[in-house]
């Protein structure tokens, strides 16, 4: 199970990501322009730096939602291989069962 603080920060960068998404995009969207002037692409860049890390999204990492745990994640059900594995035994999810022969 994944530290309470670690998985808060992961939390708190995901916010971060969805607060300035859209201006985010708008940014990159001026840098890569070929229209507008160099000196405009060049302050969007600035723009652009001056954010904070963590609103980047590849800052964020995918987690199981009852653990925590940041290997094996599965983006289906957004549960780890371990906690997968118990639903699917329990038979929580369906079309998948264990299999056996």
């Amino acid at each position: 199970m994944a530290k309470k603080s670690v998985r808060n920060r992961n939390a708190k960068r995901q916010k971060l990501v969805n607060r300035l998404r859209a201006k985010r995009d708008k940014l990159r969207e001026d840098v890569s322009n070929i229209n507008l002037s160099d000196k405009e692409r060049w302050e969007a860049m600035s723009k652009l730096q001056d954010l904070p890390r963590d609103s980047s999204p590849s800052r964020r990492r995918n987690r199981c939602k009852l653990c925590g745990r940041p290997r094996a994640y599965n983006r289906l059900t957004g549960l780890c291989r371990l906690h997968m594995r118990k639903a699917t035994i329990n038979g929580m999810v369906p079309g998948m069962h264990k299999a056996s022969w």
